[in-house]
């Protein structure tokens, strides 16, 4: 029989959500109330930040949604196109077949519109452009013909139209050249494109269609979205024009950030000094705004400053808008807030109390610098050949491997100071040309060997034997026998970790540092400038205006290229100055250049409007805060390229380009621009390797890696590493023929090598 608890029956409390909640006097150890109330005093109480439950919107909401931003989007492209009503849309023909004539084709053109009755107007401008407004579609064209044998010039012209329209003959097809132009045109920055045939009708009927269709596939190579069109009667005409017109311009970030116009007048005013004069250039204002207080870039010419801007009248638009300007001047160069053209930094002699070197200094270490040659006949000793006076030569032999290495460097501080860089300005390599084909009629030996040039085919020999062992054994060195490894390796030092250990990046500046310019923050500058182009004051975009160049050289004005127009770009704050320029570059594939790039040859860079020289050094495209140093510019690699050249805020496009002896050139390579930062540490790795000559358990004799005792206590702090991964230190010398023996953390490989790196 089992007993009923006694409190089984009894109720008991729960507390509601009233109940009084008194406050803890848990104060910590040690600490009174008292002392936290005096370290909180000043304190502010720190607000909780409540998360909202994020509103789920319904599907009628989300269909709003869209159609507001559908909406507005519509209207942004509607009042750009009303704002650019009445500038002609820039329109570049580039034939793509050697029967075809822009000229020609485009007086077709009109001839027949003008036969169909299409309500059209034409007009030559000064500078030869080709003007045609289409009433039906209330929209100019300017047909610009640039010069399809210049690659510079045409690439220059380019860089402001709006659209290309590339011409193809159906009778006769694609071009020999069609692959080194497209690579380059893709290379800058493609704008949008039209493909159009002509002389379709010459092709038997039956056989258009299939023609047609090679085409497509043809241009499909570069262009694969495009879709191939007929201009052959005066529909077609009309639907290329009215597609010209009707499509989605494609942006080009370098392009469109800057201001940018294309000279359709030129004019040229000598000052009292003959030299030079100022240069009234008259055109279309795009992009952005155009202060007179800024500088302008004309490509191939150079940096300049402007006096003054005009508004102009434009007699075409007037033609068939009735609206006149009168010409009126926006704006007039202020001197106190104008930029200068200073693009380099004047150093302080006394700056930090350092002595520097006057510029007689300078050229006097150089010429102390300059190696010693002897043509020593083969078999002579070194006594006999002491009694053979000595040569002055300022080239390098590129026969040896201390050419290479004979800089030292382990930054691009050392590197950029290194005169080898001069010795490289005649380091051309020979290649044939794209329009320089040879003829298939046999060639006698004896004509043939009176332009074969032995010392150059050597050289490039030379060149292909070190960029094969570049590839197979990298940064591997022989140490020479004829010098102290100690004093060959001096500027070398032994790093346990590449990516972890410590390089300071001010160590051993160049004077050449002491001239460029350096932002303490680069990318939030590049943010501000694009940022600020909203509020530039000045000649507004789609203006037709007049800008004075002042200074303009009197003999580079009247020696230009009629056929190449003269586009004009608005710099934007800094981008005269000078500083260090990392360029990432990849070889092209449709273009095959063999000849190995070496590291310090002479290129041609385009980055974006503005074209240069410069002798970079490439280096790897990884992460972190060292970059090892590259020899040579292989083919399937990737790199970045560091040299001394203008400012200029990315995203911008590269190409880089080598010249032929032949005066042609050669594009090696395209890519962006990485960054301005002469903070980019550039090491260059050494790699010293050497055989075992005997092996037991953990230790092992090494030899042929140095060649005397001391150069091997020199070495002696630096780690030893093998192929197959060991790793130790030297422990000793043996005898005085460079052999040494090394202890290690495992066992050792009788066919194993042993590096020092």
């Amino acid at each position: 029989m089992s007993m009923k608890p006694e409190n089984q029956d009894q109720a008991v409390h729960r507390p509601g959500p009233a109940k009084q909640d008194n406050k803890k006097h848990k104060t910590g150890r040690h600490r009174s109330k008292g002392t936290l109330e005096i370290l909180k005093k000043g304190r502010t109480a720190q607000n909780s930040a409540k998360s909202k439950a994020n509103h789920q919107l319904s599907r009628m909401e989300r269909r709003h949604q869209a159609k507001i931003l559908r909406k507005t989007k519509t209207e942004n492209v509607l009042n750009e196109k009303r704002r650019s009503l009445n500038v002609p849309h820039l329109v570049a023909v580039i034939p793509l077949s050697n029967n075809v004539f822009v000229n020609e084709k485009l007086m077709e053109m009109t001839n027949v519109l003008q036969k169909a009755d299409v309500k059209l107007k034409t007009s030559v401008a000064s500078e030869g452009y080709s003007h045609l407004w289409i009433e039906q579609f209330k929209q100019a064209f300017t047909f610009i013909r640039p010069d399809c044998s210049s690659v510079l010039g045409l690439l220059d012209t380019l860089k402001v139209v709006d659209t290309i329209l590339f011409m193809v003959s159906a009778d006769v097809g694609f071009d020999q050249d069609v692959d080194l132009l497209m690579t380059c045109i893709l290379a800058q920055g493609l704008p949008s494109t039209v493909v159009a045939i002509t002389d379709l009708e010459k092709i038997p009927i039956k056989k258009q269609n299939e023609t047609k269709q090679c085409i497509q596939k043809d241009i499909e190579n570069w262009l694969p979205d495009e879709k191939v069109s007929k201009i052959d009667t005066s529909t077609d005409i009309l639907n290329v024009l009215r597609r010209i017109s009707s499509q989605k311009k494609r942006s080009i970030t370098f392009r469109d950030k800057r201001p940018h116009l294309l000279a359709e007048e030129l004019a040229f005013i000598p000052s009292s000094d003959d030299n030079v004069g100022t240069m009234k250039v008259t055109g279309f204002l795009r992009g952005q705004a155009l202060s007179v207080n800024s500088l302008i870039h004309i490509p191939g010419w150079g940096d300049f400053q402007m006096e003054q801007i005009d508004l102009t009248s434009n007699d075409f638009i007037k033609s068939f808008t009735g609206k006149d300007v009168q010409t009126t001047i926006l704006e007039t160069a202020n001197p106190k807030l104008q930029e200068n053209l200073v693009c380099e930094n004047i150093p302080d002699p006394m700056d930090a109390e350092q002595t520097w070197p006057t510029d007689e200094e300078m050229k006097e270490a150089t010429s102390k610098n300059k190696r010693m040659i002897k043509r020593v006949p083969q078999g002579m000793s070194v006594y006999q050949s002491a009694w053979i006076p000595d040569e002055e030569s300022d080239h390098d032999d590129e026969n040896t491997e201390s050419d290479e290495d004979s800089d030292d460097f382990y930054s691009i501080e050392d590197e950029n100071s290194d005169n080898e860089i001069k010795s490289m300005l005649d380091d051309h390599m020979e290649t044939m040309s794209m329009t320089s084909v040879a003829s298939e009629a046999p060639i006698e030996a004896d004509k043939y060997d009176l332009q074969f040039d032995l010392d150059e085919e050597e050289k490039i020999l030379n060149k292909i034997k070190e960029a094969k062992a570049d590839q197979m054994f990298p940064d591997e060195v022989d140490t020479p026998n004829d010098m102290p490894a100690r004093i060959r390796f001096q500027k070398y030092r032994g790093l346990q970790s590449f990516r972890t250990s410590p390089w300071d990046v001010k160590e051993n500046l160049p004077p050449e540092y002491a001239r460029i310019f350096q932002f303490e923050n680069f990318d939030r500058t590049r943010k501000r400038m694009f940022k600020n182009l909203e509020n530039i004051t000045g000649a507004m975009p789609d203006w037709y205006i007049t800008v004075h160049v002042k200074n303009i050289p009197s003999k580079m004005f009247h020696s230009r290229d009629a056929r190449n127009p003269v586009v004009l770009f608005g710099l934007l704050p800094h981008e005269q100055k000078m500083s260090v320029l990392n360029v990432v570059l990849k070889r092209p594939s449709t273009v095959h250049f063999d000849e190995p790039i070496k590291s310090k040859s002479e290129l041609i860079f385009q980055c974006g409007f503005r074209r240069f020289t410069a002798e970079p050094i490439f280096s790897q495209h990884t992460n972190g805060n060292k970059f090892k140093y590259e020899r040579f510019f292989h083919q399937d690699s990737i790199v970045v390229a560091t040299m001394f050249a203008p400012i200029v805020y990315p995203p911008c496009s590269v190409i880089a380009m080598k010249y032929c002896k032949d005066g042609s050139f050669q594009i090696i390579g395209n890519g962006s621009v990485l960054s301005v930062n002469p903070d980019r540490v550039i090491v260059k790795r050494t790699v010293l390797s050497g055989h075992p000559f005997k092996v037991h358990k953990h230790s092992a004799v090494v030899r042929f890696m140095f060649f005397n005792r001391e150069d091997i206590d020199w070495f002696k702090p630096v780690e030893l590493r093998t192929k197959y991964g060991r790793r130790g230190h030297i422990k000793e010398p043996l005898g005085t023929h460079g052999h040494m023996k090394c202890g290690f953390d495992g066992q050792v490989k009788s066919q194993d090598t042993f590096d020092i790196c």
